[in-house]
């Protein structure tokens, strides 16, 4: 529970993931290492829940993000739309442990907003007459093939966002928002860690990116580091 009879707010990452479980689907945000809900990821792990189906853009690197999951061998399916920087995703997949759905990136993002809008499915052009398109349904619209792809929701979405209210009305920082607004919507619980919580009223309604009526819990938890993939400089 939160800290209040109906407070969105709770204590930590632990109390706030409360009901994960073996073999749920997780969504959960970021693109690359920006914008992921690091807290929540490091206590998904360390709730022990496995046979999990994540829903990411990219699979973390070996010892951050996801990858601390894929080092515990909690995750049995990725989906995802890249998966490189990650050496432990890569022995785990070609070695047959790991379930991989590859997702052409804008299709992911729009197969979440459907999920979260209620939305079965939907027609795309992306992806039809390659191996994208095995195994689905397609039809023809104006003399151009277009494939089926089912939207996505899961029981719980785990995101990132700078600022929320004591409603969940969340604000995130420039590139740090990324695929979390699509995940938002699409959880059955959507569990938000943010860097500063306000009380109502104090967000200009203008600059909120998602309705508070999508997110069920709130963690204050500031960023752990600020990592970087890859760093390329100039010799100086």
């Amino acid at each position: 529970m939160g800290t209040g009879a109906y407070s969105k707010i709770f204590p930590s990452a632990k109390a706030a993931l409360e009901g994960v479980g073996d073999n749920m689907t997780i969504l959960v945000g970021g693109f690359g290492l920006c914008g992921i809900p690091e807290n929540l990821i490091t206590a998904l792990r360390d709730s022990g829940a496995k046979g999990l189906t994540c829903v990411s853009n990219n699979a973390g690197v070996d010892d951050f993000g996801l990858g601390l999951l894929l080092q515990t061998r909690q995750i049995k399916k990725m989906l995802s739309s890249y998966v490189g920087e990650n050496a432990t995703f890569e022995k785990q997949f070609l070695s047959g442990e790991l379930e991989l759905e590859f997702c052409p990136q804008g299709t992911l993002a729009e197969r979440l907003r459907a999920g979260g809008a209620g939305i079965p499915g939907f027609y795309t052009a992306t992806g039809a007459g390659t191996v994208v398109a095995e195994g689905k349904e397609k039809k023809v619209f104006d003399g151009r093939e277009y494939i089926l792809e089912r939207g996505i929701a899961g029981e719980f979405a785990l995101v990132k966002a700078w600022k929320a209210d004591e409603f969940g009305n969340l604000i995130y920082r420039k590139t740090a928002r990324n695929f979390n607004p699509m995940i938002a919507t699409a959880g059955k619980i959507t569990v938000v860690e943010v860097e500063e919580i306000v009380p109502v009223g104090e967000l200009d309604p203008d600059m909120i990116h998602t309705p508070g009526v999508y997110v069920q819990r709130i963690i204050k938890s500031p960023s752990l580091e600020k990592r970087i993939e890859q760093r390329t400089v100039s010799k100086g």
